[in-house]
């Protein structure tokens, strides 16, 4: 298969070399130029490659070529377009093969990106797992309803299911807060429960619903 590529390469390349030196004047139109023979020798490609690159330029009216005449010029100006348009070629050539690399690469970051978010969240959970009172933690900020509320105005544990264990107030850390203590903006709540308590806590505080079942 690289065999028969290789071989089409050369004669695309051939007629190229050809066109090119029409276009820039070397061969002018009615011009006899090499024949076959003479062609294949001077390139040193086989007849076959030669034959092919003649028949290319033939099809494209660049030259024409006659049984016992050789090979004549016979249009510069499809000539310029041949090599315009094998640049372009050459050029979504090369386009398609970096957009393909890069593609590649991309698809194998990612593949290894997800490996490394699966083993992330593996680790995460059997670290949780063994140690169930790392607490959450969530920062008050001032558009919560629930600041400048006591926490026994909030009924915490019962609309969350999750308890707190400290307040940490202007850097200073306060273990079990009492009932009495004020949430206020910045102060950092943390609290412990279980996987589902930080969006449930989260949630809790921003819209502060307090269930009416804790009303009895």
């Amino acid at each position: 298969m690289s065999s028969k590529a290789d071989h089409e390469s050369r004669y695309q390349q051939l007629a190229s070399d050809i066109a090119s030196r029409i276009a820039e004047g070397s061969y002018r139109e009615g011009d006899k130029i090499f024949a076959r023979s003479s062609l294949a020798s001077q390139y040193q490609v086989s007849s076959e490659t030669a034959r092919r690159a003649i028949c290319v330029l033939a099809e494209l009216g660049i030259v024409e070529a006659e049984k016992g005449s050789g090979v004549t010029v016979k249009s510069r100006e499809n000539a310029l377009l041949f090599i315009s348009r094998r640049r372009d070629a050459r050029t979504l050539s090369f386009l398609k093969n970096s957009i393909a690399e890069k593609l590649e690469k991309q698809m194998k970051e990612i593949a290894e990106l997800k490996e490394e978010i699966e083993m992330l969240v593996d680790l995460t959970e059997r670290f949780r797992s063994t140690n169930p009172f790392i607490p959450f933690e969530i920062t008050m900020e001032g558009k919560f309803p629930s600041i400048g509320k006591k926490i026994s105005d909030l009924c915490f544990w019962q609309s969350t299911s999750a308890t707190v264990v400290a307040i940490k107030k202007k850097g200073v850390l306060i273990l079990s807060p009492g009932a009495s203590t004020l949430l206020e903006d910045g102060d950092v709540l943390y609290f412990v429960g279980d996987e589902g308590s930080y969006s449930r806590v989260k949630h809790f505080l921003q819209t502060l619903m307090i269930k009416d079942s804790l009303d009895y």
